[in-house]
């Protein structure tokens, strides 16, 4: 087994005792991402819509960092604090992603860190042997 730590500084450095990813072997584990602007380390102004965005492009900054893109990712996990942006999601989620489309859950929480509306997290493969 062979691990390795994923880290840019395109996406916002760990606000804990966390890593932004871990590879194992062919697997990568992907942190929770928030709408933190890496540069500023603040959360974005705006609607859910921009925060959403902000969300995907953290996980797109780290998942290229560790050498794939978002065909490579097989699970999604979204935390929303309000499930009635679920359909905005979804419609965001279909810009970034293309069918098919990983597996994913959308569940709803009471608080997020730093009062934000929306977390991602996922598991990456960067081997397309199995599929």
């Amino acid at each position: 087994m062979t691990k390795e730590i994923i880290s840019t500084p395109l996406a916002p450095h760990a606000i804990g005792a966390y890593s932004q990813a871990v590879k194992v072997d062919n697997t990568v584990y992907l942190s929770g991402q928030i709408p933190l602007d890496p540069e500023t380390m603040q959360v974005v102004d705006g609607d859910i819509s921009l925060q959403i965005r902000r969300v995907f492009d953290n996980l797109l900054a780290v998942v290229t960092a560790a050498g794939g893109d978002f065909s490579n990712i097989v699970k999604l996990n979204v935390y929303l604090t309000d499930l009635s942006n679920f359909p905005l999601l979804n419609e965001i989620m279909a810009e970034y992603f293309e069918q098919p489309y990983p597996a994913r859950a959308a569940v709803g929480v009471a608080a997020l860190p730093k009062g934000v509306a929306v977390e991602m997290d996922g598991v990456m493969v960067l081997s397309n042997e199995y599929y």
